[in-house]
């Protein structure tokens, strides 16, 4: 298994932050935005002006697309991702910490949401415990990540990242990480097993660019 070491994580995401968002066009194509705000749009209706949570909000591109529900707050270990977070969204506010430990008390949040996260935590019960502590009664969390569901689009993606990523980056490491962890991780099916077995109530799963993206939607 692909070693999750809490600091050699934050260590790989400062390292990479400055041209995150320009790698990951190249490597989505541009279709990691367009997921991102489908699912977003696809979600619940919640309260006005509710209290959203993004973990592992990386450069917040999430959070961007989340404003517009109610007031965000964005976490991170990697503070140099933060940074860049801030610059897109100004309107949320962006806290540096580790989502197994959230720094807020029960039931703050009427949704919160991870995109591309919990694969990269060496923890994850500890996280999804963390997700409903803070969540309040029937609030909703939404999981976004690869779905694993289209086996071409896998092979592509697995065999083209790290020649595109030599190409435009010359710095291949973090992103062989990306695509063994995405080879590692949970389909959708047993995705929803491990948030229920934690407590969570399934709502619902939306696939977006061409499958190849997964919105698992729960209830506290």
């Amino acid at each position: 298994m692909t070693s999750k070491n809490p600091e050699k994580i934050r260590k790989m995401f400062d390292s990479i932050a400055a041209r995150y968002d320009f790698i990951n066009g190249i490597i989505s194509f541009g279709t990691h935005k367009y997921g991102k705000k489908q699912a977003i749009n696809d979600l619940p209706d919640i309260v006005p002006d509710a209290k959203i949570l993004d973990l592992c909000t990386g450069t917040g591109d999430l959070a961007y697309f989340l404003k517009s529900r109610g007031r965000v707050t964005g976490v991170d270990f990697s503070e140099k991702m933060l940074v860049r977070a801030r610059l897109k969204v100004p309107e949320a506010e962006f806290i540096q910490c580790d989502c197994t430990n959230l720094p807020f008390e029960d039931e703050t949040f009427d949704l919160v949401t991870m995109g591309f996260g919990l694969r990269n935590i060496e923890n994850a019960n500890l996280a999804i415990d963390e997700v409903i502590r803070v969540l309040k009664p029937d609030g909703i969390f939404m999981h976004l990540d690869f779905s694993k569901t289209n086996p071409a689009g896998d092979f592509i993606f697995d065999m083209f990242v790290p020649f595109l990523v030599h190409v435009f980056y010359n710095n291949t490491v973090p992103y062989e990480y990306l695509v063994k962890s995405k080879q590692e991780y949970f389909n959708p099916q047993e995705l929803v097993d491990k948030f229920q077995t934690r407590g969570l109530k399934y709502v619902t799963q939306n696939f977006y660019a061409l499958n190849m993206m997964c919105a698992t939607v729960m209830k506290r």
